[in-house]
């Protein structure tokens, strides 16, 4: 008896199995208007995100060089333990010297 409505049981979760998996698919989500969704998203939403930020950076540049920050030697910053590999070993690989201070202050002061 208890084989029998073990191998019963067996069926019918087998019958339905198919069922569940289908419905956890990519496809039981209406696959056929997604991409029309992401285009219209890209349109409408990206590109004028995209357009904004350029307006942004335009009307920000236009404004002209800001002074730089006056230096304050603070112990906890710029700490050289050891000398950087490259050039004089105190320079950062990008550096820029009217942005970027040395420990002892910016270069053309």
């Amino acid at each position: 008896m208890a084989a029998a409505s073990g191998s019963r049981v067996s069926e019918l979760l087998s019958r339905f199995r198919p069922q569940l998996a289908r419905s956890m698919s990519s496809g039981a989500h209406g696959e056929e208007g997604s991409a029309r969704m992401w285009k219209a998203l890209t349109y409408f939403v990206a590109l004028p995100g995209v357009g904004v930020s350029m307006l942004n950076v335009f009307l920000k540049s236009r404004h002209g060089e800001h002074e730089r920050p006056e230096f304050v030697a603070y112990p906890h910053l710029r700490i050289r333990s050891k000398p950087f590999p490259w050039g004089d070993g105190n320079h950062t690989l990008f550096h820029n010297p009217h942005v970027n201070p040395l420990p002892t202050g910016y270069e053309d002061e």
